[in-house]
């Protein structure tokens, strides 16, 4: 919980420099994941740190570092689209990218994981105020996280 209040003083300061319009830099954390089935191994303590790059026309690309549902250090480089509802602090996000991280007797946890590295397509609702975000982000068929974060 500490390092959690840490970061979040942190973005909230570094949302000091927010501009309000076009291009506008994300950085996120994991605050609450629940997995749909109650499997002993699940971690629900993501300990995610994310970097996005917001541009005015909706294009979003960034990367993540994690504890995937295993508790091995995984990571996500991603591009996708962010489809903001005009008038109101609401959007929806989707991105695919590559998914590493996943390994040993849980290497076949993900589909595809050839090499180590698997595709993976993320959607997500959130909202926006000022410079505070907050999104549910749906994790296929094994999670749901909520991240917050700041613009800057």
């Amino acid at each position: 919980m500490r390092r959690l209040t840490i970061a979040l003083l942190l973005m909230l300061g570094c949302g000091a420099v927010l501009a309000e319009s076009g291009d506008f830099w994300y950085l996120q954390t994991s605050v609450y994941t629940k997995h749909w089935s109650d499997d002993p191994d699940h971690n629900n303590h993501q300990d995610l740190i994310g970097l996005e790059r917001n541009r005015a026309d909706g294009i979003v690309f960034g990367g993540a570092t994690f504890r995937n549902s295993f508790s091995q250090r995984s990571n996500y480089v991603y591009a996708g689209k962010r489809f903001d509802w005009e008038g109101t602090p609401f959007y929806a996000k989707v991105t695919g990218g590559a998914l590493q991280g996943y390994h040993g007797k849980y290497r076949d946890k993900i589909p595809l994981n050839h090499y180590g590295v698997a595709p993976a397509i993320i959607p997500s609702l959130g909202a926006t105020l000022g410079p505070v975000g907050a999104e549910l982000v749906v994790l296929g068929g094994s999670a749901t996280m909520v991240n917050v974060g700041v613009r800057f």
